[in-house]
């Protein structure tokens, strides 16, 4: 995983990384042997809903120059 991961990890974290898989390989076991039958999948668990909006050009705030849009600076010179 680690590697898959592109992490490093030394001979003692990589022997607490089995471990841990391990321990959530057992409990996924135990999880489907859960009776699930008659219970409604969900994915949101607080009543909160997603509020969309459609996506709008706002050409007021769109400053462009030629081919090329005009950002505020990301880099700092110092």
């Amino acid at each position: 995983m680690a590697k898959l991961a592109n992490l490093t990890v030394s001979p003692k974290g990589e022997k607490k990384l089995v471990s841990q898989f391990e321990e959530t390989l057992k409990t996924v076991e135990v999880i489907k042997e859960l009776n699930t039958e008659g219970v409604e999948p969900i994915s949101q668990v607080t009543g909160l809903t997603n509020v969309m909006r459609e996506d709008e050009i706002d050409e007021q705030r769109i400053i462009k120059i030629g081919d090329y849009f005009k950002v505020k600076a990301i880099f700092n010179n110092e």
